[in-house]
Order: structure tokens, then sequence, then C-alpha cells
């Protein structure tokens, strides 16, 4: 709805530069109608064909590429010294466009968990655009498609970044039960809070920007409901959004003029926001919003900031009195949530990795996923782990392979491991890797209230008729038997 329905937003699978080179290009896509139908159904074969391997991977593996029957493009990659078991990656975003490199980009991203011996396979999902439960039913594709080609894997694990979090959870929990599908879940910097709340802060963005701005939209330009990201027909492009970002705030600027400088810090302290991602929430709460209404909701609004207190600027007064308000259609957001949002219902073991000062999803979202399993008399199946790391799409191969490694043998001993014991084990692989063991075995992150300003009262939604989940199920095209 988040590299960001995205981030969470991003999934920011790339550098930060190249990410953002990528989130404009698409967007841009996006706005001249390239995202792709959802309802369509390829008869392309979904066999995998012998492809070169990202060269990080050279001589270590075999690779193969694919699109299957819905259109997803997917890779895999066996290393010649396989273990035997299967990572299978949920990538986050979402992006709103794929193409056959996304998969192979994906790889080359994370090669560490194939350094380890673990084969790999990976989808784009069948298009862009936001739906977790459609890229939940592409996930489970594609590891369908791996064991018809290679046979069942001794082991097989989840593995979801940022929004693939979601993604991945949500495959724990609608495909886990399956017998010898899945056998543990790895999430790093997961976007846990669902697409029901986890925007939240973006759409205080959203409406904060606006007030201190007054530029998108300006008083001169036809007007539009905020809620809506952008109006459906609009051909703004991110680099006009980067405009006026600069225009208003001078976030680009060595110097800026004073009144730049009040609208920044007063935007920074409302939204809770790092200076550092404020372009990249600012895309999505224009883009990603977009795409979630007129392409996901037709056009209905699933947002609220109605008796949302806002403090940190230099007037909270006149900001509370002249932020715009909405409240959401109960129908929207009860289908939102019913894409997104996680039940807890997961049997497997779920090991975590967070860096604490995630700039994009922040690390209250594990205390939003741990509240979850909770309320399912499911926590019991949970570690969560926690760095002094401050980026979102890069922590520490040393961190990912101790991770794997860790989740590996919580499977075969059944002995639940510990944040403290997961710390003490990273030095060896930072032996092989080098890249740092960053871990605060002590670190519990606050009430994801603390981070994400509360809706009074909650949200209420009728229940989805089991009529309107089969229609909602056709429509984004999930429909792929547990």
């Amino acid at each position: 709805m988040t590299t960001p329905v995205v981030p969470p937003h991003g999934s920011w699978r790339l550098s930060a530069r190249r990410r953002l080179a990528v989130v404009t290009a698409v967007l841009a896509a996006a706005l001249l109608g390239t995202l792709g139908n959802p309802l369509a159904t390829n008869a392309r074969s979904a066999q995998p064909t012998a492809a070169a391997c990202p060269s990080s991977l050279a001589g270590k593996a075999r690779c193969y590429t694919g699109q299957d029957t819905n259109g997803a493009y997917y890779t895999m990659a066996v290393p010649k010294r396989w273990n035997g078991s299967l990572v299978v990656h949920a990538h986050g975003g979402p992006d709103f466009s794929y193409d056959p490199s996304s998969t192979t980009e994906d790889l080359a991203r994370w090669t560490v968990m194939v350094d380890e011996g673990y084969a790999w396979v990976g989808s784009s999902y069948r298009r862009g655009g936001y739906g977790v439960r459609m890229a939940a039913a592409d996930t489970e594709a594609v590891r369908r498609l791996f064991v018809d080609r290679f046979g069942r894997p001794g082991r097989t694990y989840l593995h979801g970044q940022s929004w693939g979090g979601n993604v991945a959870a949500r495959v724990a929990e609608t495909y886990g039960g399956q017998r010898g599908a899945y056998d543990g879940v790895l999430l790093t910097n997961g976007f846990m809070g669902g697409g029901s709340r986890g925007y939240d802060h973006r759409v205080d963005l959203r409406v904060v920007y606006q007030y201190y701005c007054r530029n998108l939209p300006r008083p001169t330009e036809p007007q539009y409901l905020l809620w809506q990201g952008l109006p459906a027909d609009s051909t703004m492009t991110p680099a006009d959004v980067h405009d006026r970002l600069q225009e208003c705030t001078g976030i680009d600027a060595a110097e800026r003029t004073a009144l730049q400088q009040r609208n920044l810090d007063d935007i920074l302290a409302v939204t809770r926001i790092p200076e550092r991602s404020l372009e990249t929430s600012l895309l999505y709460a224009t883009f990603l919003f977009q795409d979630i209404v007129f392409k996901r909701l037709d056009g209905r609004n699933p947002f609220s900031n109605v008796g949302v207190s806002y403090d940190g600027s230099h007037d909270d007064r006149a900001l509370n009195a002249g932020v715009a308000r909405f409240s959401a259609d109960p129908t929207a957001h009860r289908d939102l949530s019913y894409d997104s949002d996680l039940t807890g219902q997961v049997s497997l073991p779920v090991l975590t990795l967070h860096a604490i000062d995630d700039p994009q999803v922040f690390v209250e979202h594990e205390a939003a996923y741990r509240a979850t399993l909770q309320s399912a008399g499911q926590d019991r199946h949970l570690v969560q782990t926690f760095t002094k790391e401050s980026e979102h799409s890069e922590l520490s191969n040393s961190e990912y392979a101790n991770s794997i490694s860790a989740l590996d043998k919580w499977v075969r001993t059944g002995q639940k491991p510990t944040p403290r014991s997961i710390a003490r084990s990273c030095d060896t692989f930072d032996s092989a890797y080098g890249s740092g063991c960053f871990y605060d075995p002590e670190f519990r992150p606050a009430p994801y209230g603390t981070k994400m300003r509360p809706r009074p009262g909650g949200l209420r939604w009728p229940a989805m008729t089991a009529e309107q989940e089969r229609v909602w199920s056709r429509i984004e095209g999930v429909g792929i038997a547990p």
C-alpha cells in the first residue's frame, strides 16, 4: 500500500538510491495505466527453464526462471552443495510493475540463503500494486512449482522481507497447515501491522503535509479528497511530487529558508517520520493510496483520521483545527482488512529480525504482531530479535545467515531459541561474512499505538459474508486451494 497497497510500507529490496529510482519509474508507469489486469490468466508454460545465475552465484548454483500460469515471473536457485531444504521468498513493496528481471534481482539480494546451502525460489507476484492475498497465493504457487520440478524438500522455510513479511505471514496462516508444505517462517523488517492500520502514519502525513504546504493540490488546481492520494486521472509524476516537497521544505537543499525549515520541522515532528524517509513516505501517501482506492476498492475510502489529535508542531491548536478530516467507508476498511490484516492463527515456528531504527517499517510493527499472536493464543510459536541497525532493506548478512540457521535448528530439534542464544550464535557466521552482529537481546518495542496515532474508538465494519468472500477472491484471482 512498502520498497511502497505497498513499504510499507517499502520492500526496499534494492539499495535506497536504486530503490527510489525504481519506485519513481514504476509509479510513473502506474499513472500511465500499465499495472496489468488482476483477472488475467495466461496460457504460458509454468515450467522453469535454465538461466544464468547472478554473478555472485556463478559456479555455486544452478538457476532457473519462468512465468507461472497467472503471469507471475519467478526465479529458482539450487546450490551445488544443496542441504536439501528450501527458502521460499516473499518480496516487499509492493512495486507497481514487474518484469522478468525482478525475481533475479531478488535472488541477487538474497544469495546469502543459497550460500548457506538452501535452495531458493521467489515470485514477482502476478501484477503490481496492492494485494496481500494475491501475493500469498502466488508465493504458494511458486513453492508448488519448485516441488513439481525438484521434488519435496526436506524442510521448507518462508522468508518475508518488509511488506513481504505481511505476505509471508499470510501464507503461513493460509497454507501453513498443509502437511509438508512449510516448516518455519523468517520475517525480516516485516510490515506486520496489516493494511487497515499500517498506513495510518502516511494518512497523517498526507493531511499534515497539505496543511503546511498547500501544494498537493495547489489552491489554483482542481481540488480532491486527500484520502484518494491523487485523483484517478492524475497526470502527476513522482518527480512532480518531489519538486513540490522541495518547494515546501527544501528537502534536498543545502540551505533552506526559515519558512521551509519550519515546515519541515513541523511535518517531521507531527508525523514522527524520519527526514531520510519523508519523500518515500509521501510517494506512498499519494501513488499507493491512489492504487488502493481506485484500483482495489472501487473509489471507496478505507482511511480515517477523525478524532486523531496531532501534536509536536509550533501551533498544535491551529493544526488540529485546520487539518483535513475524513472517516472511512466501513465496507472499504473491511475489505482492506480482509485482504491484509493477520489473524495470528499460525502453528509454525516464527522468527523475526528487525532493526530498532528501521526508518521505513517502524519496529513497533513487531509489537503489533506479537499482540496479534497473543490474541490468537499462538505467541508460543514466536521468537523476536532486534538489532541496533538503522536500515530497512539491508541488514547484516551475518545476521540473515544466523537467523535462518537458528530457525532451522529450532525446527529440527524442537528446542525454542531465545534472543540471547541467537545473538551469541551470530559470531560463527560473522567469521564467514564479516558484516557484523548488532543484536540487542534486551530490547522490546513499545506498543504499536505509541508510534501510529490510534484512531479513537477503533473502526467497526460489517462482517464479510461467505458469498462476498467468494466474490472478492474471484475478483482478486486468489482461488488457489489450501
